[in-house]
């Protein structure tokens, strides 16, 4: 038999809230933090840790990390991203007769 896993992810809390949500539903945030010794000398060490975080929908918008795709696609037309189509001038450009 198939073993069905729809509907039996494991719950999950919140890093920001500690909200209890199906491990599926959540934002994955990888950050990662550098630590130095900030000597000038040969001997500087420097090592970089990777931590996954994970949020909730409300909490990943509200640290924006996770936006909706209609509202991304404003912002990124109003910083010049893609340009709208503009018609051209060219003879039958399109129109119909």
């Amino acid at each position: 038999m198939v073993r069905r896993t729809r509907g039996r992810e494991r719950p999950s809390s919140c890093d920001a809230c500690g909200r209890t949500i199906p491990r599926d539903k959540m934002i994955t945030y990888t950050t990662t933090n550098v630590y130095s010794t900030d000597l000038k000398t040969g001997d500087d060490v420097r090592t970089s840790t990777f931590v996954e975080k994970h949020y909730c929908i409300s909490c990943a918008k509200a640290k924006r990390i996770f936006e909706k795709l209609k509202s991304r696609a404003a912002r990124q037309a109003e910083r010049g991203g893609r340009q709208p189509r503009q018609p051209s001038e060219r003879w039958n450009s399109g129109r119909r007769w």
